[in-house]
């Protein structure tokens, strides 16, 4: 990849509109060089999208004949909302490793070193990580289908409910960007999966933070995946917990909240950072 000349970059436009289009068409040309990686290596995006599949089977057919839900219903509707919930957040591990294996190898140096929007690299992958999203939690939604799960409050509020999940997603998708810029080592994705697990098990996804110690509970109840995973199974008309809680009783106000106060934090500490990387 060669380097532009301070005089090549003259040629950008500096209009407004002009700057915007200047700037999506670069994000684009980076979303297509991540999707054009996917496609060399099928295998790894086939790993990616039915792990969460697995757990689903896992969980439904081995564990789900000795759960109960309180005040009765199906244990595969209870789980589903949960499960996708978890899809999101483990996303943060992929957003991770391929942020910090550019930056190791130079690529995002290579990229800046270029007469390109300097928002295109960072807009570029969380545009390729949200499509996979859409991917994955389609595959999803047709797990859930396949073993039973259903969705009872209508076509608008199901959608508000993904709607909700890929909020999340995109929230977490500018943590796997800042700590990807910050660490900058592929090998240091065991100390995300070290906080990614225990953000999805600390929850209300497979057990009630009513059974837990107070604290611990409190915990889980604040938790922002236990917002989303009690709104969408509000909205999926799905059977859930409850809780007493001023979280849970306002679980979709909080499904909000959270994610855009992710975003409030570290979508401008991703720019920043992505800005004093060395030249």
């Amino acid at each position: 990849m060669t380097t532009a000349s301070p005089a090549a970059r003259e040629v950008a436009p500096r209009g407004g509109p002009d700057r915007l289009r200047w700037a999506l068409s670069d994000a684009w040309v980076i979303t297509h060089r991540d999707l054009s990686h996917w496609a060399r290596r099928p295998a790894q995006l086939v790993v990616g999208l039915l792990f969460p599949v697995m757990m689903v089977l896992m969980f439904a057919f081995l564990f789900g004949g000795g759960m109960v839900i309180p005040g009765g219903g199906d244990y595969r509707e209870f789980l589903m909302p949960g499960m996708f919930a978890m899809t999101m957040v483990f996303g943060i591990e992929t957003t991770f490793t391929a942020v910090s294996t550019d930056a190791t190898r130079g690529v995002t140096d290579r990229f800046r070193s270029l007469p390109m929007a300097s928002s295109a690299v960072v807009a570029g992958r969380s545009a390729a990580d949200m499509l996979n999203s859409v991917a994955g939690l389609a595959v999803m939604i047709a797990c859930g289908l396949a073993i039973g799960w259903r969705w009872h409050e209508g076509p608008g509020a199901a959608l508000a409910a993904v709607g909700l999940l890929l909020l999340l997603r995109f929230a977490l998708l500018w943590i796997g960007i800042y700590l990807g810029l910050a660490i900058k080592s592929p090998e240091a994705v065991m100390a995300v999966q070290i906080l990614v697990w225990p953000l999805g098990f600390l929850s209300n996804t497979f057990a009630s933070p009513a059974t837990m110690p107070g604290w611990l509970g409190a915990v889980a109840e604040w938790n922002p995946l236990s917002a989303t995973v009690a709104a969408t199974r509000q909205l999926f008309g799905n059977p859930g917990w409850g809780g007493d809680s001023w979280a849970a009783q306002h679980a979709p106000l909080m499904a909000l909240a959270w994610p855009l106060l992710i975003l409030v934090i570290f979508f401008p500490l991703s720019v920043r950072r992505y800005r004093r990387l060395s030249r």
